[in-house]
């Protein structure tokens, strides 16, 4: 779940655009070759980058929210994600391959410890990998938190949301005939999964557009339809990680999860207006880390790209680099 949207009202607040000192595809095995890069300085704090989705990718603009003189940013391409090929296969990907695959960039590059820095999906996958090497772990920067919970689900797939967007609900759950609409993703899955092309291109289509609408609070993705190419690979990856509940053995896992990194310390974003993920899970995540700290953005929904989400992710890795000594870099 992750949408960077129009970047014009947010420019003041990020770095120049930087190009990558290294370009790379990485065979992480499972027929999955993996595109990585790395940007900055390459003696500077180590800090990786997870998109969002399940599904989503990497991008330029998201560089930008580290000094380029102090870090060493490393973003990549999740399984089936942007450059990564095959595109959109969701066979051997899981949330635990990424894990593994987070680790093995890690090793490969030489890397001891790092920041982890991911919004939506991104900020499950830097909590998953963090309580899973917690050693590795020095900082995270999450945005517009996902606990991977049933009750995040019933928000934005159950009905939740539609309170808010009922004509954007419409278009998403009238596309299903009313006597599968209690649950959405598991119809919606049997469509994307269909063997017509065409089928899915347009379930495909609708499921990113419901998505895209709720992405900011001015609600600009709301007219905006992704490629074909694109919304198959994004939305099947996304149904895939959904029906399988992230593949957690339990719903409450993130949470009770977190003494494995309470003493790593980090900075959480929340747009207060978040339709697609509500603050209610970022809320109980900073109440269950003791070195979690919770900045609540008033006037900003879900996206990276809010001003006032952008301001205070920028803030939050220039936090870093004055407490470098500190974190051990």
């Amino acid at each position: 779940m992750d949408r960077i949207a129009g970047h014009k009202n947010a420019l003041g607040y990020l770095y120049p655009p930087i190009e990558p000192f290294d370009r790379c595809v990485l065979d992480v095995g499972d027929g999955h070759k993996i595109y990585v890069e790395q940007c900055g300085n390459p003696d500077g704090i180590p800090a990786i980058v997870l998109h969002g989705g399940p599904g989503g990718g990497s991008s330029p603009a998201m560089r930008r929210y580290f000094d380029p003189a102090a870090f060493r940013v490393v973003l990549f391409d999740q399984r089936g994600c942007g450059l990564s090929r095959p595109s959109g296969n969701v066979e051997a990907n899981t949330t635990w391959h990424l894990v593994r695959d987070i680790e093995t960039i890690r090793t490969w590059l030489g890397i001891d410890r790092w920041v982890l820095f991911g919004g939506s999906w991104g900020a499950t996958l830097a909590l998953l990998y963090a309580q899973a090497h917690p050693e590795r772990a020095a900082f995270l920067v999450l945005r517009g938190v996902f606990l991977m919970m049933q009750r995040e689900l019933d928000w934005f797939y159950g009905g939740g949301a539609e309170q808010f967007h009922p004509d954007e609900w419409q278009r998403f759950a009238g596309t299903i005939p009313e006597d599968e609409r209690g649950d959405l993703i598991a119809a919606y899955g049997r469509r994307l999964f269909g063997t017509e092309t065409a089928v899915q291109s347009r379930f495909a289509r609708a499921w990113c557009r419901w998505e895209n609408a709720l992405a900011t609070i001015e609600g600009e993705g709301a007219g905006f339809e992704s490629p074909d190419q694109h919304a198959r690979a994004f939305a099947r990856l996304e149904n895939h990680y959904f029906r399988h509940k992230g593949w957690l053995e339990r719903d409450a896992q993130i949470l009770e999860d977190m003494p494995l990194i309470a003493h790593v310390p980090g900075v959480v974003v929340q747009g207060r207006q978040d339709m697609i993920c509500p603050p209610r899970s970022a809320w109980e995540l900073t109440r269950r880390w003791p070195h979690g700290e919770l900045r609540m953005v008033g006037l900003a929904g879900h996206a990276l790209s809010e001003p006032g989400i952008t301001a205070e992710l920028v803030q939050a890795t220039n936090g870093i680099v004055r407490q470098a000594a500190t974190l051990g870099f």
